[in-house]
Formats: structure tokens, sequence, C-alpha cells
């Protein structure tokens, strides 16, 4: 089953990657590899999802999170492929910047949102490297950011 239909499988609509906000471009490609710049978590409305785990967002709120930016960082993918996902042969590495108290320890079950949904749209492709950080604040205080690094055909 090819990403298109996994993404029509999972009622998955792509909407064309946010402008920046601040002085870098969205991705660049270098070779064979793609860098996505970090994509924040954001409401349906577009507003970023702000929060901080162990505070005020539980271990599945930020999940979730994590799942909707993996969406919003496969649309900036297809930019980036010229309109073309299939040209993706491996997605690399995700980094999760999780915005949390001290003590919270779940920055792993967060980031798995993300990750488990590019597993499902890609398949083996899918499976990458990847860390995971808790951080005392991200940017227009998001409680998820998380980038991605793609090698494509």
């Amino acid at each position: 089953m090819s990403v298109y239909q996994k993404l029509k499988e999972h009622n998955i609509t792509l909407a064309a990657p946010a402008a920046p906000v601040a002085a870098y471009v969205m991705y660049v490609q270098t070779g064979n590899l793609i860098f996505l710049s970090g994509h924040i978590a954001k409401n349906a409305d577009g507003t970023p999802n702000v929060g901080q785990l162990g505070k005020n967002k539980s271990t599945e709120e930020g999940n979730q999170a994590a799942r909707t930016i993996a969406i919003d960082l496969v649309g900036t993918l297809q930019e980036a492929c010229g309109g073309d996902l299939t040209r993706v042969k491996r997605i690399v590495k995700l980094m999760s910047l999780v915005n949390s108290t001290p003590d919270y320890t779940e920055h792993h079950l967060v980031t798995n949102g993300a990750s488990e949904l590019l597993g499902e749209l890609f398949g083996d492709a899918g499976k990458h490297a990847r860390s995971a950080f808790g951080v005392a604040q991200v940017p227009r205080g998001a409680c998820v950011e998380i980038e991605m690094i793609v090698e494509v055909a």
C-alpha cells in the first residue's frame, strides 16, 4: 500500500507548510537528505498547542500533539519532495523537544505519537533513529517541537 493510500486510510489531509516565523527555512536538501526544521504542536485552528508536560499537559495529550506534528512534517516533506512522497527512501531521524517540568520522565512516550504514525505511513522506511529531550520551553509556548531528517531517491 502506498503512502498516499495509507494517508487516505487514516483520513489524513496534508496541508501546505506553514511560513517560518523567524530567520530560517522550512527545509533544506543536501544530496539525498532533507532536513526539516522544527515544527511545533498546533491546535486545529493553527494556534500553538501550549502547555508543559508534567504540569498542565498529560502524556497522552503530548502524544497526540506529537502525532499532529508528524502530519505537519509529512506535509512539509511532500513539498520538499516536489509533491511526490514516493521519493522517500527512509525517515532517518527525529529529534523531539518536549516542554516539560524538571521531574517529567515520559518524553519518549510523547514522541511515540510521531514515531508510530511515521511507521504506519511509511512502513519499514518509517523506522528511524530518535532523540527525545525535556526542555524548559519551546517557541511560542508549544508543548512539543519535532524536527526530522529524511533520505530521498
